[in-house]
């Protein structure tokens, strides 16, 4: 089972094997960089079986490629999973006691039998969008970001389901 930790750290590792490379695209083709860095991504995911996706909602960040793999990142490890595989109750409840003081873990995305967690940052700083199969994180990935996500991984993405 890999880690949150361990698959960016793999990731930023190629990053920087190819950062020459990347910057000259990102130079003459931000578009072509985003291409590039997401191929990248896909790569390294999927040596672990999901999918690893880099976002860039401010599209001048394509051009920062030492901030590839530090904010703003998708991981799916199962899109057709509705409900997860422990109580959400304990998934909020770990966003609050391993994120920053005052991050605002609440229901969301609840409909058609889905169920889903928003955890929003104190000061602006983002939010984390946690679904059953994939976490989106709208934010700078910090030490306790990056420690919740290991967490995530354990025992919510990479672990096997109980059968009822």
């Amino acid at each position: 089972m890999v880690t949150f930790s361990a698959l960016m750290e793999e990731f930023r590792s190629n990053v920087a094997q190819n950062r020459d490379a990347l910057a000259a695209i990102a130079k003459k083709s931000p578009h072509a960089a985003y291409q590039k860095v997401n191929e990248l991504a896909l790569f390294v995911g999927g040596r672990h079986g999901v999918n690893l996706q880099l976002h860039f909602p401010v599209p001048a960040k394509v051009t920062d490629v030492d901030s590839y793999g530090t904010e703003n990142i998708g991981l799916v490890v199962d899109k057709f999973r509705r409900t997860f595989p422990i109580p959400r109750e304990q998934v909020k409840g770990k966003a609050a006691e391993m994120l920053q003081p005052g991050a605002q873990a609440q229901d969301a995305y609840m409909y058609e039998g889905k169920e889903g967690v928003k955890v929003i940052l104190p000061d602006g700083k983002g939010r984390l969008e946690i679904l059953p199969g994939s976490i989106h994180l709208w934010c700078k990935v910090d030490d306790p970001v990056r420690k919740y996500a290991d967490w995530l991984m354990e025992n919510v993405y990479l672990c096997r389901p109980t059968s009822s």
